[in-house]
């Protein structure tokens, strides 16, 4: 009889270890995954320092500034391609204005999982390119400089000019 309830109390304080262990792990999980926060994204108007975190944004900015010298006409580039850029629009293209508030961020392919490449200020001037085949998203490319990705549909709105 000594050895049957020694075997309960034993039993009753393992069971009640394992409940509270497992109850502790699940909570630390929980929190260990709500405490990341999510990646920044990159708007144009960033210093160049912020960008270098993206590999493809470095990839479009990393020839201009890796030269001292070149600098001023990499920056006299871009204001000519606005000006060659508003008499050629690709056919289907037109311009737009950037909706969302909080501006948006670009991605390289048509879904929410795809890799952010860059981003657009609010009100900022694009050019909408193309839309995906399911009408979700839409490809555009930030006006003065040659970055392109993709946006969802209705957060931008096209400009009457």
């Amino acid at each position: 009889m000594l050895s049957g309830l020694l075997k309960f109390i034993l039993g009753f304080f393992l069971a009640l270890a394992v409940l509270i262990g497992s109850g502790v792990a699940v909570a630390l999980y929980f929190m260990n995954r709500t405490a990341i926060p999510p990646a920044k994204p990159i708007f144009a108007n960033d210093s160049p320092s912020l960008q270098t975190k993206s590999p493809k944004a470095t990839d479009t900015e990393s020839s201009p500034t890796s030269s001292k010298e070149p600098t001023p006409s990499p920056s006299a580039t871009p204001s000519a391609s606005p000006t060659e850029s508003p008499t050629e629009l690709p056919p289907g293209a037109y311009r737009g204005r950037v909706t969302w508030s909080q501006g948006l961020s670009l991605r390289s392919e048509p879904n929410q999982d795809a890799e952010r490449i860059g981003g657009v200020g609010f009100n900022e001037k694009i050019i909408v390119l193309e839309e995906s085949q399911d009408k979700a998203w839409q490809k555009i490319r930030v006006e003065g400089s040659k970055q392109e990705g993709w946006v969802k549909v209705g957060n931008t709105q096209r400009d009457d000019e």
